[in-house]
Order: structure tokens, then sequence, then C-alpha cells
């Protein structure tokens, strides 16, 4: 087994799925980095990193307009060729797709939730799946907060406002496994 598979299987050991269907998407996930090339795009099934992004003084969560999906989720996406380390993933995503750079992880590294996502086909790739590995980050200066791009807007919310924008089921557990962590 590679390099690369030994980071996100490091990364998984010690996180606790916290559902049935959870710990069937774990086992896919781990079925597919015993099969190779977890990461790659070409495959139906592959590996990406996510994650929602707070203020903690504010108790806010911030939320990216993804056009392809017409929907309010989460930063993250793929990996670029020899990044291999999901926590970095998300963090670099974050960070181009936010404009903020002071993010953290937060509380800690840990994992929060991993869920597999069907992707619809579009023009230049056929439907498929996306293992996303997610994580909190933490910022000190959301005003700095600026989108990558006019299509992709962001938004600053409450957890009760956030409940309200998502309409992603996957997304909005995710939410609720970080809402209790705002409120210590």
């Amino acid at each position: 087994m590679a390099t690369a598979d030994h980071t996100v299987l490091h990364v998984l050991t010690g996180y606790r799925p916290k559902t049935t269907a959870e710990c069937a998407d774990v086992q896919r996930v781990r079925g597919v980095i015993e099969g190779g090339a977890p990461w790659d795009r070409t495959s139906p099934l592959h590996i990406t990193a996510s994650a929602l992004i707070v203020h903690p003084d504010s108790g806010r969560v911030l939320l990216r307009w993804h056009q392809r999906h017409q929907s309010w989720l989460l930063v993250g996406g793929h990996g670029d060729p020899g990044e291999y380390d999901p926590l970095a993933i998300a963090l670099r995503e974050g960070r181009e797709e936010t404009g903020l750079p002071d993010l953290a992880p937060w509380p800690d590294p840990e994992v929060r939730h991993l869920v597999i996502v069907p992707v619809p086909a579009n023009s230049r790739e056929p439907a498929h799946e996306h293992a996303d590995v997610r994580f909190v980050l933490a910022t000190s200066a959301p005003e700095a907060v600026r989108p990558e791009n006019p299509d992709a807007p962001l938004r600053w919310l409450t957890p009760d406002e956030a409940r309200m924008a998502i309409t992603e089921a996957n997304i909005l557990d995710t939410l609720s496994r970080v809402e209790p962590l705002l409120a210590r």
C-alpha cells in the first residue's frame, strides 16, 4: 500500500462512525483504499475532503453556494496531484474558496463526519460518488471572507439560519455534529 493510502488510513484510525449508514460508508472507503488510487478522480468512488468553517466567538458557520448542486454546501474538494492528507486538502480548499488566511482545525484536527455523497453527471464527467472526509476549521477574522468567484457566494449564518438554508441531508448531519461544539 502506498504512503498516500497510509495517510488517509491514519486519519480514519481513531474515527468512530455515528450511524449504521456511516459504518457502511467507512467500510466502502477502506475498500477503495485497499483497491489503490483512492484519490483518482476517474474512479466511480474517490476521496474528497471538506470542512465546516466556524467563527467560535460568534457561533456562526460559513456556507458556500455550489452552482452545480444549486445548494449551500461546505468548502472543500479534491486533492491536487501529490496531495493525500485530507486535513491539508480541506485547509487548502478552505483558504482558496474563502480567502480566509487564518483557518485552523477546531477544536482539534479530528474527522467529524465521513459520508459518501452522489455527484450527478455533467458535460465533463459521468455520475460518481465522493467519499467526503469532513473537518471543522475556525477563523478569528470572519470579516476577511472573500468568495473565490462571483458564482460561489459565501454566507455567515447562525446554526438555525444554516438549517433553513441547507437542503442536503448530509450537510445537515454535519451541522448537527458541529453545533454542540459551538455551544461550549
